[in-house]
C-alpha cells in the first residue's frame, strides 16, 4: 500500500491508516486452534483412560502428555512400558514414529519465533496439527505470539484431555474392557488417510503391510521396531533401484 501523501490543490490529503487490530494474538490463537482442540479432546480422554486401565497411577497421563506431547507414540509407550521393553527398543521407536518433525523443521516458520526461549518451546511443541495450521496460506502473516499461543493452547489441549480422561477412568471398573482398542482405532484412520494422499502409489502401502506380516513372522518379540525398520529398508531399496533407471528421451 502506497502511504505517499496525495496533493490536493496544494495541500496533503492525509492518506487512512487501518485501525490496529483489535483481538490480542491469544484470542486469534484460540480461535485458530478450536477445531483442533475438539479433536485432540476424545483422543486425550481416551489416551488417559488407558493409562489407568492399564495399571499406571493417573498422574502418569498429565505427565506423559506434557513432557512427551508425542500423541500416538504416547499410546505405543503404554504398551511397551506394561509389557517391561528394552529402553532401547523404546528409544529407537520413538525416533522411527516421530522422525517425521526432522523434514517439518525445513518448512515451518521457526524463523518468525523471536527468543531462544521460544524457539526452543515452539521446536519442543512442533506436531503434525501445528504444522498443518503454521505452514498454510492464512498463517504467512502471524506473528511469534501467535504461534506460539498457538503451540501452548494445544499442548494444554492435549495435557488437559488426558488428565481429565485418567481422572475419569480411574472410575471405570477393571473389568470393562476395550479401551486399550483406541490405539487400533487411531492408526487404522491414520493408514486410510495416508493411503488417499498417496494419489495412485499402491505399492507403499503394499510394502507396509509386508513389512508387519514378517515382522509378526520373524520377530514376534519386537513386532513394532521389526515393521518400522523393515519399511524403511523396503523404502530406501525402492529409492534406490527408481532413481537408477535410466531416464527416456
Amino acid at each position: 500500500m502506497d502511504t505517499t501523501p496525495v496533493v490536493a490543490e496544494g495541500r496533503p490529503r492525509p492518506v487512512p491508516i487501518p485501525p490496529p487490530p483489535t483481538r490480542s494474538e491469544a484470542r486469534a490463537a484460540l480461535k485458530d486452534s478450536a477445531g483442533v482442540g475438539l479433536g485432540f479432546l476424545p483422543l486425550g480422554l481416551a489416551f488417559g483412560a488407558l493409562v489407568t486401565q492399564s495399571g499406571l497411577d493417573w498422574w502418569w497421563a498429565g505427565l506423559s502428555a506434557a513432557l512427551i506431547f508425542g500423541g500416538s507414540f504416547e499410546f505405543l509407550l503404554i504398551g511397551m512400558v506394561t509389557a517391561s521393553a528394552p529402553l532401547a527398543a523404546i528409544a529407537v521407536s520413538a525416533l522411527l514414529v516421530n522422525v517425521r518433525h526432522v523434514f517439518y523443521a525445513l518448512s515451518f516458520p521457526l524463523h518468525r519465533v523471536s527468543g531462544h526461549l521460544g524457539k526452543a518451546y515452539s521446536t519442543y511443541t512442533m506436531c503434525d496439527e501445528v504444522y498443518a495450521l503454521a505452514t498454510g496460506q492464512q498463517s504467512r502473516t502471524w506473528s511469534s505470539r501467535r504461534i506460539l499461543w498457538l503451540q501452548f493452547l494445544l499442548h494444554l489441549y492435549w495435557a488437559g484431555s488426558s488428565t481429565a480422561g485418567a481422572l475419569l477412568g480411574s472410575l471405570i471398573p477393571h473389568y470393562v474392557t476395550g479401551l486399550d482398542f483406541a490405539l487400533t482405532a487411531l492408526f487404522t484412520v491414520l493408514a486410510l488417510d495416508a493411503v488417499r494422499n498417496l494419489r495412485g502409489d499402491v505399492l507403499t502401502p503394499v510394502l507396509a503391510v509386508l513389512s508387519a506380516l514378517a515382522a509378526r513372522l520373524l520377530f514376534p518379540g519386537q513386532i513394532l521396531l521389526a515393521a518400522f525398520t523393515l519399511f524403511t529398508a523396503a523404502l530406501l531399496a525402492r529409492r534406490l533401484t527408481t532413481s537408477r533407471k535410466p531416464r527416456h528421451a
